[in-house]
């Protein structure tokens, strides 16, 4: 019966509208309360009043909301509007950047985190967040790797689920829920040389194994908008490509959601050379299968002549408006539309909310490497807290910060100085030197015990627009390192960043190094907890740091070639100059104590269609206190129609074992672990021969086989 009503009301609502206010609807213009692309749009109070929008960006607050939505509700129609925004790691609570929270493995964490983040977006008059951001990349050259869940289809699927989950929660009506947006579909995380807004081409073949299984994910848990990417697919603009948008994700995956574009991605049709004039690449974009024009204005100003002169369908119109109508209905805007622009929320995060960002922190961290149990330090010890971003609350909280604030921010150095004895200096700044700043760290350096160096990216080095082809530290920076190296105190590294780092030459040098990545919120504070042992790393990296740039694009999941690797053979595939793999692996991190990983055995030799197998693995914890691991199975394919990877991610467990204490952690395989896209690109489980591996990361594994029957 409800449905029967929300249908009546909805297509009566239809039937009154022009074709100018269908295209309305379609049209989502920005506000000024942020700036997140090129174009800025005007006259949108005028717009909003006569019924020619239909969803706003970049504008939040009860009051700013609430202005905006009276002004729809005095339109002729008095249909009201969404608000949507770039809430990518948190809305005034910021939590660790994606590619950093993605590192704690921890998918309850990550549907926690989403759903504070939903709560207070809501609260500050949104309905509508654009994320989760779920593209896969193998290249760490590209800056948007920080807001996305690293380089592995699988855990990425699993977390592109956990997010949309928790933003969305069971009922879009609920005053704590918004709309999540999947992004970027498709294919926009393999950009050619890692340059932003690149072309990209590639096979169906890694399409459907690599780039597709986290969009498939966040559809399969009610993701209810997808955003189309800025690059082309066979030479079409995603925003146009009619294979991508209808016979691919309506038509094969069976999405029922709306699809907006990027930032004035229709318009830009005509600088990829795909469309002559606006009008051309509305048509395009709307046939395509697009429901939404961000900020480009075509659909507004060309969609009513295209419809008049017949270019355009009136009923595919239609089909878009009904789209973005019935959301509006779910999210109980016919209702109550000023139910979000009420109450003004509180500006400052919440005691709750900043305990959960800085337990996100502290799982984000990763202990790339602890050489004669360096760490955690002594908080009796007189640190000296060195390096550009040692007290940076800006960087701390990283790209995309939402309605965060700098001040609220916890930098190293505070978190720091609440525990032991610290000496601060910058000795440079991000990319500049400076011979007084140098000078005095080194000063600092002799004086104290023990030396922490906080080195990296800025926040701005990160991100949309913010590829980088050398990714090593700053050359300021090194410099830095190198004169606080030859003091000769014992030196721990802490990195800073929005991707992986070329860190071989840091690696060489210092005996301690973590990955902290920009932690949010309360960064500094769990940093602090970490570095002085109030609690351990247990994070884990989600795409491999390379030895070399020349090995990018990069990933584990690499095919065997028909010359796989072979050191004693020249003829095989690797580098003259450099060894193939990463120089910490995916899946690699460390934390305080030392494991012993026993053999790995499995139940039976043979799986039957159907049935299972369980792969086990023994752990011991060889310190003398808890330690907490994350073993990981992955499973190869030796033999089958297409050529595998070498190993793929189909399972992780986390373990926590008293001191001493010996576990035995299983793995149960089933058939879903097994499949992958046949010759035809539909899922296929094939018997033979497989191969179950468990480890620690993904490069130090045990293995052993088994058959899957016929």
């Amino acid at each position: 019966m409800t449905w029967m009503i929300k249908d009546a009301f909805l297509h009566e609502l239809l039937g009154r509208m022009s074709v100018e206010e269908k295209a309305g609807q379609l049209n989502l213009l920005t506000g000024a309360m942020d700036a997140t692309g090129m174009k800025h749009s005007g006259d949108l109070d005028a717009k909003i009043r006569a019924g020619l929008c239909g969803a706003v960006l970049n504008v939040y607050t009860p009051a700013a909301t609430r202005a905006l939505q009276e002004l729809a509700l005095a339109s002729p129609l008095g249909i009201p509007l969404i608000f949507g925004y770039d809430v990518i790691h948190g809305h005034r609570t910021i939590y660790p950047i994606p590619l950093g929270l993605s590192c704690s493995w921890n998918l309850n964490l990550l549907g926690r985190c989403a759903r504070m983040a939903a709560s207070e977006s809501a609260a500050d008059g949104l309905h509508w967040v654009y994320s989760p951001m779920v593209d896969i990349s193998q290249d760490p050259r590209w800056g948007r790797v920080a807001e996305g869940a690293g380089e592995d289809p699988w855990l990425g699927s699993e977390i592109a689920a956990a997010m949309v989950r928790g933003y969305q929660g069971n009922d879009l009506a609920d005053p704590a829920s918004v709309l999540a947006c999947v992004k970027h579909f498709a294919l926009y995380g393999a950009p050619m040389g890692g340059r932003d807004y690149h072309s990209v081409d590639m096979s169906r073949r890694a399409m459907e194994e690599t780039y597709f299984p986290p969009y498939r994910a966040a559809i399969s848990a009610g993701a209810r908008t997808i955003m189309t990417a800025f690059n082309d697919i066979d030479g079409i603009p995603a925003s146009a490509n009619r294979w991508l948008l209808t016979e691919l994700l309506r038509g094969q995956w069976g999405f029922q959601g709306w699809i907006v574009t990027d930032y004035t991605a229709v318009t830009e049709m005509k600088n990829h050379g795909t469309a002559a004039t606006d009008a051309d690449a509305a048509r395009q974009s709307l046939e395509a299968g697009v429901d939404m024009d961000m900020v480009s204005e075509a659909f507004l100003s060309e969609l009513p002549a295209l419809v008049e002169s017949g270019a355009v369908r009136e009923e595919q119109l239609d089909a878009a408006v009904l789209r973005v109508l019935e959301t509006k209905w779910d999210l109980g805007l016919f209702r109550d539309p000023l139910a979000r622009c009420t109450h003004q929320p509180a500006m400052q995060p919440c005691a709750e909310n900043r305990q959960l960002a800085r337990e996100a922190a502290r799982e984000s961290i990763v202990l790339l490497k602890n050489e004669g149990e360096v760490l955690p330090l002594s908080k009796h010890a007189t640190i000296a807290l060195i390096g550009p971003l040692a007290d940076s609350r800006r960087d701390m909280l990283g790209c995309w910060i939402a309605a965060g604030d700098e001040s609220l921010a916890a930098s190293p150095l505070d978190g720091f100085r609440g525990v032991a004895t610290v000496v601060h200096t910058r000795g440079c700044g991000i990319s500049e030197a400076d011979e007084d700043l140098l000078a005095e760290a080194v000063r600092a350096a002799k004086q104290a015990d023990v030396v922490v160096l906080v080195l990296g990216e800025s926040w701005q080095m990160s991100g949309e627009a913010a590829s980088r082809t050398d990714i090593r530290l700053p050359e300021c920076q090194r410099e830095l390192a190198k004169h606080i190296l030859q003091t000769g105190k014992p030196c721990v590294l802490v990195t800073m960043s929005g991707r992986p780092l070329e860190l071989t030459w840091e690696d060489s040098q210092f005996p301690a190094i973590l990955q902290a990545w920009a932690l949010g919120t309360e960064g500094g504070h769990s940093l602090a907890e970490v570095v002085f042992g109030d609690a351990a790393p247990v994070g884990k990296l989600t795409m491999g740091f390379p030895r070399s740039v020349g090995q990018l694009p990069m990933t584990y999941r690499e095919k065997p070639t028909g010359r796989p690797f072979n050191a004693a053979e020249k003829y095989s595939s690797k580098y003259l100059d450099a060894p193939n793999d990463a120089l910490y692996p995916f899946g690699h991190g460390l934390t305080y104590g030392k494991f012993r990983h026993g053999a790995v055995s499995i139940d039976s030799p043979e799986m039957q269609p159907g049935g299972t197998v369980t792969v086990s693995a023994e752990i011991t914890n060889l310190s003398a206190y808890p330690a907490t691991e994350t073993l990981q199975l992955y499973l190869r394919d030796l033999v089958a129609p297409v050529s595998r990877p070498v190993k793929e991610l189909r399972g992780y467990q986390r373990v926590t074992l008293a001191a001493g204490e010996t576990q035995v952690v299983s793995f149960q395989i089933t058939d879903a672990n097994l499949s992958f896209p046949g010759r035809d690109f539909q899922p296929v489980v094939e018997p033979g021969d497989f191969e179950a591996m468990v480890g620690p990361n993904s490069r130090d594994l045990r293995a052993v086989r088994f058959a899957r029957l016929s």
